[in-house]
């Protein structure tokens, strides 16, 4: 999936939108996508001017935003305006080593099961072939107004 089928399948839109490709999808299974990081991201002028590094809840969002890429596409569905994907769970969440600018975010997501509207998933971030986090998130897609 390039940037185009990203926007489609996603509400999220700059500077919030954490993933600039898919490399990989297994319909109903799995999904890799990559977030490259660049120093000219909003939140490294604050975060830490010493030493930019990448927040870890960003890192959880980026994990996050490629289980609704998997659920959005397994589904068939595209963003629209009636509903959204909603983070509602997050479990087993690690931090290995600090992200900064220059890295490359690799994101699996890989679904586990789904109940009651509920998907869970197993994610993890990588870069440079080595784990920088990793997290059990749990999400379901829920009508807009309620």
């Amino acid at each position: 999936m390039d940037i185009n089928d990203i926007l489609r399948h996603l509400p999220h839109r700059y500077p919030f939108l954490l993933i600039d490709r898919v490399i990989e999808f297994n319909k109903g299974e799995s999904l890799v996508g990559i977030k490259n990081v660049t120093y000219n991201e909003p939140f490294f002028q604050g975060h830490f001017p010493q030493r930019p590094v990448m927040p870890g809840v960003l890192i959880l969002e980026a994990m996050a935003q490629a289980t609704g890429l998997l659920a959005f596409r397994t589904l068939e569905n595209t963003a629209n305006r009636d509903t959204l994907y909603f983070l509602v769970g997050m479990d087993k969440v690690r931090f290995k080593r600090p992200v900064e600018p220059g890295d490359q975010l690799l994101l699996t997501a890989r679904l586990l099961k789904t109940k009651r509207g509920i998907w869970m998933f197993d994610c993890n971030a990588q870069v440079d072939g080595g784990i920088v986090a990793s997290a059990e998130i749990m999400c379901t897609e829920r009508d807009i107004n309620t």
